[in-house]
């Protein structure tokens, strides 16, 4: 640190004082104000540590906690199956294989809350009338069963964030030596035995990169939340931030929602830290 020249801190001021005024000043804030009754605009007295007591005996919380669980479990396993699928396929020697790349990745360009009010009318609008040509009761009233709200919110995040995964896993897929595969293949092994002896520990920092992304994605997910299901029917389909949001916002609770947003943060942290640790573990096992 002490060796960096002055050129250095000078470009990278503004970065640090952005951090420090839109990340770390309003987070500390946010902690203070958990431990006392602000309105928004003012306080009157400390509550020590009642609003996180409130928060972990709030049953809409804890639902909406579980609920983002089973979702992030989900999606996390999904996206990053088929985002390495994705990306296995347009390394392959084939043709069209760019134009594939764009076209799986270009629902990552889509805003959250658009990307929603589309799958809200595909699963709506388009299921129903299938359901209804086809006879089939099951693709009517998709998102008014927890259920199948459920589903999806986890259709509609595979569909967004795969082809995202899939270029961080391109990313070295194509640094693999080809003449390793070669080898390997003229010495009589099958595409698993490469796949797993050759490619998977090779890829093993993708993981890491990947997990953590589609980790915290899956944690902070909101818009897409807010435009397709609005947390309906009854708030079971309700995932943690939105229910910060309306704890704070539209409930006019905001120290209590400060609490129940810190605890987010601290659990969020914790599983991005450990998942970290335990890859970063893997990768030195792997290799």
């Amino acid at each position: 640190m002490k060796t960096k020249s002055k050129a250095y801190w000078l470009f990278l001021a503004p970065a640090l004082i952005g951090l420090l005024l839109v990340v770390i000043v309003p987070m500390l804030l946010g902690l203070f104000y958990s431990f006392t009754d602000w309105n928004g605009l003012f306080f009157t007295k400390s509550v020590g540590f009642s609003n996180y007591v409130a928060a972990f005996r709030d049953s809409g919380f804890l639902n909406a906690f579980w609920f983002t669980v089973k979702y992030a479990i989900v999606v996390i396993i999904s996206v990053n199956v088929i985002g390495l699928g994705l990306a296995m396929l347009v390394t392959q020697r084939m043709k069209g294989a760019n134009a594939l790349r764009t076209i799986f990745f270009m629902p990552n360009l889509i805003g959250g809350l658009i990307l929603g009010f589309i799958w809200q009318f595909i699963f709506v609008r388009v299921f129903a009338a299938i359901g209804t040509a086809l006879h089939i009761s099951a693709l009517t009233g998709w998102l008014s069963n927890p259920q199948t709200g459920f589903w999806g919110l986890v259709i509609l995040t595979i569909w967004q964030m795969s082809g995202y995964i899939m270029l961080i896993y391109i990313a070295y897929l194509e640094g693999i030596p080809q003449e390793i595969l070669e080898a390997a293949e003229i010495d009589g092994t099958t595409p698993w035995q490469r796949f797993r002896y050759i490619t998977f520990p090779m890829v093993a920092p993708a993981f890491t990169v990947s997990l953590f992304l589609t980790l915290s994605n899956s944690f902070k997910i909101y818009d897409q939340n807010l435009s397709l299901t609005n947390g309906g029917p009854y708030l079971s389909t309700q995932m943690l931030s939105m229910n910060i949001v309306r704890t704070a916002f539209t409930n006019n609770k905001l120290a209590y929602g400060e609490a129940k947003a810190i605890i987010f943060f601290l659990v969020v942290a914790a599983i991005s830290l450990l998942q970290v640790y335990f890859s970063r573990k893997r990768e030195a096992h792997l290799s």
